[in-house]
């Protein structure tokens, strides 16, 4: 039999906010109702309330917004029976509102069960609880875990009631809003940036900011100028703290990726105080997603990735248009066991301090920023962070794979740096036709598709088949000729001569059908079998010569590994198709294959 856990509706309703284990669960209980609540902020998450039942009392509880998944696929709904792993208890106007953090579906009765009651509106105690449970038949169990969307807030008002402890009400960072004054809230720092200054006809300042966490969600708090020199040393990445006395305002989203509508401005009177409590303590959430998986998400959007560290670049500068200054960099290669490989950028201070001492680590990235440039690719932002050898099962798990096996596994490429790398993308049992490709409309779902096509070589555009590029080993940029000598804006050098890449584009055709295939240096090399140099210098002194190279290496079949992606050009919007990688036919493997496919199912 089932049982409710009979009386917890009368525990919580006599509960403080140090009562934690009341809060942290499990408790058996029915939902009674559940109602959709009009928030009236348009663009706002729904909220839902809830009527809880033990059997013998029942109130009323809020669901945290990152479980609404569970109410909008019917897998909570009236007479739900349910476990509540975790809530919360926010005060407003000396009321208690609880919010559910966590719960695990049991079943849903037919029925309400038991009888229960309200509780009177007095301040008198609680009713003495009843030890005899309510029971039920049960049915089949359906377990169900928690929508990933992130959490977003409601909006008490005024004035909580005060703690017992004597600090303010502990808020959740979900329950935050300008409306408040006399909040506290329990978060855990889990990333804080260096010192900024600024410069401007207005004066000059100073600035820091941090990332805040609870179990309900996160929250960007920035200090200015005297702020700075109060709060900067008392906050430290990974400590938790009791945080009040600081402003709620809309959040700048031009300055954060986080989903939260609100930001912390703390000021000098802002107060901090470490919290040295040793359980119930916020733990960082992560919702990671396989190398494999990263083709699937929009260019610019964040996700949480753990992996390993398999190769690591040394440092390295880029001079930023935007802010003109050289910004460090350093590139590490990160592997999974979905079989895929993906290049990471770190930047300043996280770059230098790397420790490349430590042989294939396993890393937890959080709110990591996906780049589409030559493939997926991922790079460290503000507000990211990331941490070595994390105490979590998942990296138990890949220490335990990569150490077995994957240490001598080979990798498909997401990041596209070479020619070697890129080869590695093109699968012969997936091979598509030209046709295919187009009736399938690769591409065109606003993301980056890719596939492998073989086809044969009809025209070659010869206008701009190269551009002049800058010699330094990794730049590639393109230079520019200033009084004879090339200038690259990006390394802030010049140089006697320039190196000319290959910018090719070409017409392909198969049994099916053409298209036009862009592609850059390896794409060319492999074509002409000479250099982007050789090829200009012939150009220039030998125009017929050119022209029989460029008609030999019509008629050349391929094997191509491309990457299909919308852009618009002139209003106008296009699918193009760039070539990852390619490699000439390997007759005998073809062979190989065609025997396979005789002796297969198909064959017989």
């Amino acid at each position: 039999m089932v049982q409710l856990t009979a009386g917890i509706c009368a525990r919580l309703h006599a509960a403080t906010p140090d009562d934690h284990e009341v809060f942290s669960g499990p408790h058996t209980v029915q939902f009674l109702s559940i109602k959709k609540v009009n928030s009236g902020n348009a663009g706002a998450l729904d909220r839902f309330r809830i009527i809880v039942s033990d059997g013998i009392n029942f109130l009323q509880a809020m669901l945290a917004t990152q479980l609404n998944g569970m109410v909008n696929d019917g897998t909570i709904g009236k007479h739900t029976v349910a476990v509540i792993e975790k809530l919360t208890c926010n005060y407003v106007q000396d009321k208690k509102l609880y919010i559910i953090l966590a719960l695990r579906v049991l079943e849903t009765a037919t029925e309400k069960i038991g009888d229960p009651k309200a509780f009177e509106t007095s301040d008198s105690a609680p009713p003495n609880m009843v030890t005899t449970p309510a029971q039920i038949t049960p049915k089949p169990s359906a377990a169900s875990s928690s929508s990933s969307k992130p959490p977003m807030r409601q909006h008490p008002s005024n004035a909580p009631v005060t703690a017992k402890s004597g600090r303010g009400s502990i808020f959740p960072i979900e329950g935050l809003s300008p409306y408040q004054n006399n909040w506290t809230i329990k978060a855990r720092v889990t990333q804080k940036s260096e010192i900024k200054t600024w410069s401007n006809a207005k004066g000059e300042g100073k600035l820091f900011s941090v990332t805040l966490m609870d179990d309900t969600g996160e929250i960007r708090a920035t200090g200015f100028n005297l702020a700075v020199d109060e709060l900067y040393p008392k906050l430290e990445e990974g400590k938790v703290y009791y945080i009040s006395k600081a402003r709620v305002n809309l959040a700048k989203k031009k300055f954060s990726n986080l989903s939260n509508d609100y930001e912390l401005n703390l000021e000098r009177t802002t107060e901090v105080e470490e919290c040295l409590d040793t359980i119930n303590l916020p733990v960082i959430k992560y919702n990671f997603v396989p190398l494999g998986g990263l083709e699937d998400l929009p260019k610019d959007s964040t996700c949480d990735v753990i992996a390993i560290v398999k190769e690591v670049a040394p440092l390295g500068e880029i001079l930023s248009k935007q802010q003109n200054r050289k910004l460090i960099k350093r590139e590490i290669t990160l592997v999974d066991q979905s079989g895929y490989s993906v290049r990471l950028t770190l930047w300043g201070k996280q770059a230098e301090q790397y420790n490349n001492e430590e042989e294939s680590p396993v890393i937890a990235f959080k709110g990591v920023r996906v780049g589409d440039f030559g493939g997926r690719s991922l790079s460290m932002i503000s507000t990211s962070t990331m941490a070595v050898n994390p105490d979590l099962e998942e990296c138990f798990k890949l220490r335990g794979w990569y150490d077995s096996m994957g240490a001598g596994q080979s990798f498909q490429a997401q990041s596209n740096t070479g020619s070697n790398g890129a080869a590695s993308g093109f699968k012969r049992e997936e091979i598509r036709s030209l046709a295919e490709v187009k009736d399938s409309q690769l591409g065109q779902q606003d993301k980056v598709e890719y596939f492998s096509v073989r086809a044969t070589i009809m025209h070659i555009k010869s206008d701009n088949i190269c551009y002049p590029a800058c010699p330094t080993i990794g730049c590639n940029k393109k230079v520019i000729d200033v009084g004879g000598n090339w200038r690259c804006e990006k390394c802030d050098k010049s140089f006697e001569a320039p190196e000319y890449r290959y910018l090719i584009s070409l017409a392909v055709a198969d049994y099916s059908g053409q298209a036009w295939l862009q592609g850059f240096n390896d794409v060319g090399l492999a074509v002409f079998g000479m250099s982007a140099n050789d090829l200009i210098q012939i150009k220039e002194n030998n125009a017929d010569k050119f022209n029989v190279i460029l008609q030999q290496a019509n008629c050349k079949t391929f094997n191509f590994s491309c990457r299909a992606k919308q852009d618009e050009y002139n209003g106008t919007t296009r699918t193009r198709f760039g070539i990852s990688s390619i490699c000439a036919l390997d007759f005998k493997a073809e062979a190989m294959r065609l025997r396979d496919l005789l002796h297969s199912e198909w064959g017989r």
